[in-house]
């Protein structure tokens, strides 16, 4: 209402488009609008509407707060002069010029509240088709943004229906450029490869880039281990897995973790994990016979740290155990019944020797398979 009662034209624009065709919630509704930042700015403050303070103006974005929610609104706008990574823009009342700067075919749309749909290039009979397109020349995208090679291929896990339905011309392009990649922030590139190696045809994909020569650029092993990550994305996609789950089949040795922590500052967590896996992969595996869970089981015992449960929980995924995955997702670590104050009763005084009868205690209680009470433990410390 405020808009139009200025004459401004205003649109949902981009990602929100494309899921609402595809029958899908949008998660977040960016608008376009001919009206200016300083326009929105006159028109928000004088209707008493709030301004969320942040840095999208010069690129033409203001936020405003409405019912407990935030709406980014930014000005039509052309990309004047670009570096790879960054843009200096320049406002308009086009809406072509400003779908013609957007990255991909799908998320080039607009769509009126009216519920009318503006698609300047075959958006729309994309996504009907489940294809992945640049917007005009694929090689004059990548190079205003080189992390739109990652972005071609986290959407073409999303949208594609089959592998390998690419254009050549746009792997071509993707090849000519991957070097470009290299000058992209390390943080922006984990986001994307993140969201791939949760999405559809991940192997495919990841192959794809091994292929195109980008991998190196993007802090992936030179010589990862394709077959691998292959044998392990085949089982792990229903799992739910961390995408470092997934991406650590990939890797030979710890060293590849920690390159790829320089490269794209992964969390601590993230690298832990990666590292836990390296190490454990092969020698943590279940156990023959009544009790297959319990080397897991012993292992968590043996930690007394929080987050192994969790690490533990990773690795049943990457080794496609998916039967004792929901065994361990239901398996509490029970605590040890017995405490330093319960052997002091007992008369045992000395701290150390409160150690040792503990540790004791312990691997008794672990033989037992943890089911030992204190009343049992106890008895066992005086044969001890």
């Amino acid at each position: 209402e405020l808009f139009e009662k200025k004459n401004y034209e205003l649109r949902i624009a981009g990602g929100a488009v494309r899921d609402l065709l595809s029958g899908m919630t949008p998660q977040d509704i960016d608008f376009a609008t001919t009206a200016t930042p300083t326009e929105m700015k006159e028109m928000f403050t004088s209707a008493g509407v709030r301004l969320i303070n942040n840095k999208g103006e010069k690129h033409g974005t203001i936020t405003a707060r409405l019912h407990e929610q935030n709406f980014e609104i930014t000005t039509l706008r052309i990309d004047v002069v670009t570096d790879g990574r960054h843009a200096e823009v320049e406002f308009t009342t086009d809406w072509e010029k400003d779908a013609e700067r957007r990255d991909l075919t799908v998320n080039s749309m607009f769509l009126g509240l009216d519920g009318m749909l503006y698609d300047f290039f075959n958006g729309y009979e994309d996504l009907q088709n489940k294809k992945i397109r640049f917007v005009g020349k694929a090689s004059e995208r990548i190079q205003e943004d080189y992390l739109r090679i990652l972005r071609y291929f986290r959407f073409y896990g999303r949208i594609a229906e089959q592998p390998g339905d690419h254009e050549p011309s746009t792997l071509q392009a993707i090849k000519e450029n991957a070097k470009g990649l290299a000058g992209i922030s390390g943080e922006r590139i984990w986001v994307e490869l993140k969201k791939i190696l949760l999405g559809n045809h991940v192997n495919h994909l990841v192959r794809v880039m091994y292929e195109l020569d980008i991998a190196q650029y993007i802090g992936l092993p030179r010589d990862g281990n394709l077959e691998e990550f292959d044998r392990v994305t085949e089982k792990i996609q229903n799992l739910c897995p961390k995408p470092m789950t997934v991406l650590t089949s990939l890797f030979r040795e710890k060293d590849d973790v920690t390159n790829l922590d320089l490269r794209l500052k992964i969390s601590k967590e993230e690298k832990n994990l990666g590292l836990f896996l390296v190490k454990h992969r092969q020698e943590l595996t279940k156990a023959t016979g009544v009790e297959p869970l319990r080397p897991y089981q012993d292992f968590i015992m043996d930690s007394r740290e929080a987050s192994t449960n969790s690490k533990i929980c990773e690795l049943l995924k990457y080794q496609g155990e998916e039967h004792l995955l929901r065994e361990m997702q239901q398996w509490t670590a029970p605590s040890f019944p017995v405490s330093g104050h319960d052997l002091r009763k007992m008369g045992v005084s000395s701290g150390k020797e409160i150690g040792t009868a503990l540790q004791q205690l312990r691997d008794e209680w672990k033989k037992s398979g943890y089911h030992m009470d204190k009343e049992e433990l106890l008895s066992c410390l005086k044969k001890l």
